[in-house]
């Protein structure tokens, strides 16, 4: 197991064993360099402990509790989960700040504590069989643990095709369950694990203070998250796109906390209306940081088995980003401040102020709607960019039927499968052990849950949900696997419930997303950064390098496996790869998904390499550039 997680701790390991639990460790050394080495144990040596991930306020938990009276073994930060463990059992959650995931030991009380930070930005999986209860930070070392072969959890894929997450306890593997972000588990006396929340975001009460207080507010905020995120015994540098969230970031790290040449690292594109490298070099310039500037090569073959690798679950093309970036930097820092959660803080996707419009589309008599409007969207072409006019009124047109809840849940699915589209792609066996399984409702029941207005609740379903199992992780497993460790300020929990607070005017006002931090940002960067529409070469990726896809559909899904197995209606996976082709249909965010799922169960389930699934993919690569040569 501790092997199989050699990439996320490349610097040693450690044991420990006695006749009830064994707790090992890979380290990636950061703070206590020398005496850090886990796991870690209390003074009596009761208590034994194995943590990923960094304590940021230990510096200020340690110093109570030695004037306490706590002795203290290392300096390393975690040792202070020990400490808060047996002075408060566990009400401990409440004083850390830190993204963290952690197993503890109590060997006196024969009871294992196990537990997730409150957003999610540590993972952790778990499983519970006829062999014990085993948990890890990914699922490959829970696969290591026995030879039996895994099968696929048709719910989790189901999922994933529907919504590109998969929401905790779910996982793609049957039995192996994702502990949920602010959630721990406790095992004593021979029970079943106990899963309970110790945490959770609320959006009120509303704070009434003036724009310009809240402004304040917010910037004194971010400078205290900041400082807390640069403890480390070793550089810290940061991601900077160019785009609002790292460019913020990276700005108050220059000027307001005072890190002179912080390392900061952009990766550039060869297509030119998705480039965001000239803005990131123009705000380093601003700020006088230390630069590295990389450039994308995407070559998709040759990195798909090591991103569904890096993953355990098929992947997104945000992973092959997020790939090369942190294989870029990790050759400079061990450690990068990103911008994860900016959006979902604030208020930055185009569809929070869509469902609006959607309420308001949703007025106009039905009869009309389907009769009239219907009939002349669906004379605007859809083929080709998804975010065109055609696809956005075509959206709009399709949540007017739906609210609350269910809106903002089909306001995801359209542009992946869709109810209507799921019931044909699976197989009639597959959509029969699905019967009870709701996808959507991983977005729609905390919609619902939370309290609030619409947007109040979108954020919520976002925070809670779309962030800890999409980007979050993607951003984790992609940094981890080259041995860097990405942090992230906008998912300080004390920021994220601050915000929360923040009114829904102050963030989403009309047609403009983030109202506040675009207020915050007036005050460090220059109006070109301001004012340029959100991008991402991830999202276009299917869009952009259409001849390369159109190679990996055909060597991925024309000998499907999870057609042969009998998930998948073969006829209809095939229909979508001819109207892609004829450019009859925009199925290419679709297509993505069936690909990373099919090479996914290949390598998962049917226990292909990544050597030879690369070697197949390039071959086919290769032979059709030679046959058009």
């Amino acid at each position: 197991m501790l092997d199989a997680l050699r990439h996320r701790g490349p610097d040693g390991e450690g044991i420990y064993h006695d006749e009830l639990a064994t707790l090992g460790h890979r380290r990636l050394s950061i703070i206590d360099l020398r005496g850090g080495t886990q796991p870690l144990r209390s003074n009596d040596g009761s208590i034994r402990l194995v943590a990923n991930g960094e304590i940021y306020n230990y510096r200020e938990l340690r110093r109570d509790l030695e004037r306490r009276g706590h002795v203290f073994l290392t300096n390393s930060d975690c040792e202070v989960i020990i400490a808060l463990y047996e002075r408060y059992g566990d009400g401990l959650f409440k004083h850390l700040r830190g993204m963290f995931a952690f197993a503890l030991w109590d060997t006196r009380r024969r009871r294992l504590l196990v537990a997730r930070d409150h957003l999610g930005q540590k993972p952790l999986y778990y499983r519970q069989d006829d062999r014990g209860f085993a948990c890890a930070s990914e699922i490959k070392a829970l696969l290591a643990r026995d030879n039996r072969r895994p099968t696929i959890d048709l719910a989790a894929l189901e999922q994933y095709l529907a919504l590109r997450l998969i929401e905790a306890p779910l996982s793609m593997f049957e039995g192996i369950h994702k502990l949920p972000p602010g959630h721990f588990l406790t095992i004593e006396n021979g029970r079943q694990p106990s899963v309970r929340r110790y945490w959770t975001l609320t959006y009120a009460p509303k704070r009434t203070a003036s724009e310009e207080e809240l402004v304040d507010e917010l910037e004194a905020k971010i400078e205290e998250t900041l400082r807390l995120h640069l403890v480390s015994d070793l550089p810290v540098g940061a991601f900077l796109s160019g785009g609002m969230d790292s460019s913020l970031l990276v700005a108050m790290l220059a000027k307001k906390v005072g890190v002179h040449e912080l390392p900061t690292f952009t990766m550039g594109i060869e297509y030119a209306q998705f480039d965001e490298a000239p803005e990131a070099r123009r705000v380093a310039e601003m700020y006088r940081t230390a630069h590295h500037e990389g450039r994308i090569h995407a070559r998709i073959a040759e990195r798909l088995p090591d991103l569904i690798w890096a993953l355990d679950e098929p992947s997104d093309p945000l992973s092959l980003c997020t790939w090369m970036l942190a294989e870029f930097a990790r050759r400079h820092v061990k450690v990068a401040i990103g911008g994860d959660g900016g959006d979902e803080l604030f208020g930055g996707y185009d569809r929070y102020y869509g469902n609006v419009y959607a309420s308001h589309y949703g007025k106009v008599p039905a009869s009309l709607r389907t009769r009239v409007l219907k009939p002349a969207f669906s004379l605007i072409p859809t083929a080709g960019w998804y975010k065109s006019a055609g696809h956005k009124l075509r959206w709009l047109h399709h949540l007017s039927f739906h609210e609350g809840g269910a809106r903002y849940a089909e306001s995801l699915t359209y542009f992946y499968f869709d109810r209507e589209r799921r019931a044909q792609l699976f197989t009639p066996d597959a959509r029969e052990r699905l019967a009870t399984f709701d996808a959507e409702a991983a977005i729609r029941v905390p919609y619902e849950q939370a309290a609030g207005d619409a947007l109040d609740r979108m954020l919520y379903a976002d925070s809670t949900v779309r962030l800890p199992n999409h980007p979050v992780m993607i951003t984790d497993r992609m940094c981890m696997a080259h041995g860097l460790e990405a942090r992230s300020p906008f998912m300080d929990h004390e920021l994220a419930e601050f915000a929360a607070r923040i009114p829904s005017s102050m963030k989403v006002r009309g047609g403009t997303l983030r109202h506040i931090q675009r207020r915050l940002a007036m005050r460090y960067l220059p109006q070109q950064i301001l004012n340029r529409p959100k991008q991402g070469f991830s999202s276009a990726l299917p869009y952009l390098l259409r001849d390369a896809y159109s190679r990996l559909y055909e060597v991925c899904l024309r000998d499907s496996r999870l057609v042969a197995a009998g998930i998948l209606n073969g006829v209809e996976v095939r229909k979508l790869v001819h109207e892609q082709a004829r450019r009859t249909h925009d199925h290419g965010n679709r297509l993505w998904l069936l690909i990373n799922a099919e090479l996914w169960y290949r390598m998962m389930i049917e226990g292909q390499s990544r050597e030879d699934m690369r070697a197949q993919l390039t071959a086919a690569h290769a032979g059709t550039a030679v046959s058009r040569g």
